[in-house]
């Protein structure tokens, strides 16, 4: 939260402007705008913002950003706009600027608000920042880690997948006084990405989570993801502190390329804080034994799979490190169930439906089997197209199938590259009558409307582009506890 004072006074570098009235919410999506809220118009390679400029006043933004000419734009003819290109004059003409909505101009909107949040995050020099990153799991170890620090301080983090170059900054805005912890995901597409991202957010604890194969279309391999993820550590201070996943061959060597404390988490007592004797009891959780500095804990948390474990280690890890006890982190870790667990619902029909399908990687589909391998019934997969692997596309739609070969008493597919998954499965013992192959997520969710019994169990698991999600609401009745 700022100020309209604040956001004059950064983009004009003037301190003679002063207007105390708060804005809430920064957006760049029209639909989001609410009540008070100021809108980016971002110009994109799909869409234009300045065309959704008076759908976000409608909606309730007061102020929006722009950088291109909207003197043609009838609708707007009434809104008045403080252009900041025009130097003194422009300064001369925010006091004639009083009632909302108003529109501010500036060279670029997405690089004004970039600086904005950089100066504003700055304005809070007794903040925690932790920066996450990693191929799976970011959102999660957000999640769980915002519940275990919650304990004891007041936290701020970002909503959904906010960890781009526009996110991050809208993240930051959202700062507000009493804010004592930030936690930002921080994304990478391509090498430079998060180095810029720590520019706008320092960050003095990172975390990074795994390396795997998801970006590869674009960075090329393992090795440069790993070293695009690298940038978080590179980034952190002396006095830092990197928390890193010891099972990962590619994350442990980041070590030896941060100047900061490392605190390695994993399953094996070689790292710092570990879990061991992990069980998994299906929908009922997981169970495990945490080691601490001499110290150690059984946990059941209703979480799914050994990788949440290795989420409750890392979420533990910077709870230990801002000093809270055992019993504040346990605490935060039971809280922070109800964001990691996946959605168990029942079809029409009586099965169980397990939604795991906002998105997928090799590595949390093959976790999802695993989970689906500890469920009692008629075991249903129900596998799209993983996508952006690049050069590691074919071996890990094979790898995935021998595994659903072993785990799945019947396997549906969904799209060209899950085809491979379908004809793995079938090499490793599915019989070929208990394997399908579609080409679109409605042709799959007519199938399972048909032919769902109350013995099934039916996992759904793909990339977000495939839209698996639309699979689950077209079969559910209702929620089941887990």
């Amino acid at each position: 939260m700022f100020s309209v004072g604040e956001l004059i006074r950064h983009l004009t570098n003037s301190s003679h402007f002063s207007d105390g009235r708060k804005i809430p919410l920064v957006e760049v999506d029209s639909r989001k705008a609410i009540h008070g809220s100021m809108f980016v118009a971002a110009k994109g390679e799909m869409a234009d913002g300045h065309d959704y400029i008076q759908k976000a006043f409608k909606n309730g933004a007061t102020i929006a950003l722009i950088c291109e000419d909207v003197s043609d734009r009838p609708e707007l003819a009434d809104i008045p706009i403080i252009d900041l290109r025009e130097g003194e004059s422009a300064l001369e003409n925010i006091n004639n600027v009083i009632e909302f909505p108003f529109m501010i101009r500036v060279e670029d909107s997405i690089k004004a608000l970039q600086s904005f949040a950089k100066a504003h995050i700055a304005s809070f020099p007794a903040l925690h920042i932790i920066g996450i990153t990693g191929s799976v799991g970011k959102s999660s170890t957000k999640e769980l880690l915002a519940e275990v620090l919650r304990q004891r301080y007041n936290v701020h983090k970002n909503k959904g997948n906010y960890n781009s170059e526009i996110g991050l900054p809208i993240t930051g805005l959202e700062l507000a006084e009493g804010h004592e912890v930030a936690i930002f995901e921080m994304g990478f597409y391509v090498p430079g990405d998060i180095d810029f991202l720590c520019s706008i957010a320092p960050p003095q604890i990172g975390i990074v989570t795994n390396i795997g194969m998801v970006h590869a279309e674009r960075a090329g391999s393992q090795a440069e993801i790993a070293k695009g993820k690298a940038e978080l550590v590179r980034n952190l201070p002396e006095n830092g502190l990197a928390i890193l996943n010891y099972d990962d061959p590619l994350v442990r060597d980041m070590a030896k390329e941060t100047q900061a404390k490392v605190i390695f988490y994993g399953f094996t007592s070689q790292a710092d804080i570990y879990a061991d004797q992990i069980e998994g009891l299906g929908l009922e959780g997981m169970r495990f034994v945490m080691h601490y500095q001499n110290e150690s804990m059984t946990i059941h948390l209703p979480v799914l799979g050994r990788h949440s474990v290795q989420t409750a280690l890392s979420a533990a890890a910077v709870g230990f490190a801002l000093g809270l006890s055992w019993q504040e982190i346990v605490k935060g870790l039971s809280y922070g169930h109800t964001q990691l667990r996946l959605i168990a619902v029942r079809s029409h029909t009586g099965a169980l439906l397990i939604d795991d399908s906002y998105n997928a990687s090799p590595q949390s589909t093959m976790a999802a089997l695993n989970l689906l391998e500890q469920v009692n019934g008629n075991k249903i997969a129900v596998l799209g197209d993983m996508l952006e692997l690049g050069i590691y596309e074919e071996d890990s739609h094979w790898k995935i199938g021998m595994k659903a070969g072993l785990v799945a008493d019947t396997l549906l597919t969904i799209g060209q590259r899950a085809k491979r998954i379908a004809e793995a499965a079938g090499q490793n013992g599915l019989s070929q009558d208990k394997i399908y192959c579609f080409d679109t997520p409605e042709e799959a969710t007519a199938f399972l409307r048909d032919n769902l019994t109350t013995q099934d169990v039916v996992l759904v698991k793909g990339s977000y582009g495939m839209k698996m999600w639309t699979i689950i609401p077209a079969l559910e009745k209702s929620e089941v506890g887990l």
